[in-house]
């Protein structure tokens, strides 16, 4: 059996603002920062202690990581980082505020923009202030996207999960993945099997470490996985579902 952590990055400044972050490296909120410490405290109370981490290039993802294991011990541990694993970008709706876009635009365009698998927002243009056109991180990356759905994202992360965790968990590392809420809802759809349309449904809530046991196949044992604190992830999963409102 192996085992597999996987972490959202605590509340960022964009998530308490309500604004739609995507690529955009905004820092942790001080709500998020109390999150990444629980998180950590979570992983050593589970005994639950990585052994390798993979991260995106995002701050908010780095930072949740940093916080966490240094507070369960483990800041030593190897780390891989990757745009692979970055939030979906969310084209021309970055910085723009989710409640007013879905003034402007109506129930139907917004949660097609925000939840379909396969209808991605408009792009954004190169010149924009929240473009990462010209950002040194994402030199040398061909078609840097800009823009994507959920199904863009997939394309992208499980080459990565493919060949750089996969053979991790067969060595028997612990893994951590601290990304975000698209990278892993990504991800989570690949390992549980869930379908086009009811992965729209799926929510996975700031700082809360969602523990996966898999079998030999890589799937699941218990579908969907186990977070640490169940109650805190439910409670926090339905806000996310109300972002916008």
């Amino acid at each position: 059996m192996y085992k597999l952590i996987l972490l959202r990055h605590g509340e960022s400044e964009w998530n308490a603002l309500n604004l739609f972050t995507g690529w955009v490296d905004v820092a942790l909120s001080e709500k998020g920062k109390a999150e990444a410490f629980r998180a950590g405290e979570l992983l050593k109370e589970t005994n639950l202690l990585p052994t390798q981490l993979h991260t995106s290039l995002l701050r908010r993802a780095i930072s949740t990581a940093q916080i966490a294991l240094d507070v369960a011990d483990r800041h030593w541990i190897a780390v891989t980082r990757s745009w692979r694993l970055n939030e979906r970008h969310y084209g021309a709706l970055q910085g723009k505020d989710k409640k007013e876009t879905l003034a402007t635009y109506g129930e139907e365009q917004f949660m097609l923009w925000r939840r379909s698998f396969d209808v991605p927002p408009p792009p954004i243009e190169p010149t924009d202030k929240y473009s990462q056109a010209n950002d040194p991180r994402y030199a040398g990356i061909e078609n840097l996207p800009n823009t994507e759905c959920l199904k863009d994202v997939i394309a992208r992360m499980l080459p990565y999960w493919q060949q750089q965790v996969i053979p991790q968990l067969k060595a028997g590392e612990l893994v951590l993945i601290t990304a975000h809420g698209n990278s892993l809802r990504a991800l989570v759809k690949e390992l549980d099997g869930i379908s086009d349309t009811d992965i729209a449904e799926l929510n996975i809530p700031t700082g809360i470490p969602l523990l996966y046991d898999l079998d030999q196949e890589f799937k699941p044992i218990t579908p969907g996985g186990k977070y640490l604190d169940p109650v805190a992830a439910a409670e926090a999963a339905a806000k996310v579902a109300n972002q916008g409102r």
